[in-house]
């Protein structure tokens, strides 16, 4: 009677992509209860501490469900390049695989669809976005870019750059930040941005 209660009292966030133990916790229903519903088959979970009900589609055929999935299953795992790129409106690419950055001499397990990058100054640009509810590690769109032009191809990371500088409002790129990037990661961007801004 009690887990059925629980279940219900659940129901909010059930309708969300994903929802994790601590907002189970504020509505009142304990880390044991998610871990029952688990074993029983009601919930899945994604990593420690995130889960989703077992059954869940959302209606709007979430773009970015699959993505979430894998950078929540990937300790330390952070959104780079493309994945981040798409994210940010910065590129018409879609990406084929997700694009996911781990610390230089982290060990992981492939998964099909996911393209694994090892990177030594992981926490540089590291931010969070909300992607339909769910709250993911990325790269911010400063360390994106400076990460484009250094992995990508020139073409890729030319455009990311021009689409960047034109945005404006909150979308706005940091300039400064953009070059202490470049800088940090000894990349050259000057010749980039002078031809993109004069």
């Amino acid at each position: 009677m009690r887990f059925a209660f629980a279940f219900l009292t659940l129901e909010p966030l059930l309708r969300k992509p994903y929802f994790t133990s601590k907002e189970a916790k504020d509505i009142g229903v304990h880390p044991a209860v998610l871990s029952h519903y688990v074993k029983t088959g009601r919930l899945r979970r994604i990593r420690r501490g995130v889960y989703q009900r077992a059954e869940y589609q959302n209606p709007s055929a979430f773009r970015w469900e699959d993505l979430v999935e894998a950078v929540y299953s990937i300790k330390g795992g952070v959104v780079c390049l493309i994945s981040a790129l798409a994210i940010y409106g910065l590129t018409e690419e879609i990406p084929r695989q997700h694009w996911i950055a781990i610390r230089h001499g982290t060990s992981v397990k492939t998964t099909r669809g996911v393209k694994i990058l090892r990177f030594r100054d992981i926490e540089l640009g590291r931010t969070e976005v909300e992607l339909e509810g769910a709250m993911i590690p990325i790269f911010d769109r400063e360390r994106t870019i400076i990460d484009a032009f250094r992995l990508l191809s020139r073409e890729t990371a030319i455009k990311a750059l021009k689409v960047a500088i034109a945005k404006g409002g909150k979308n706005r790129i940091d300039l400064v930040k953009l070059q202490e990037y470049a800088k940090k990661l000894r990349f050259n961007l000057s010749p980039y941005l002078m031809s993109i801004t004069t």
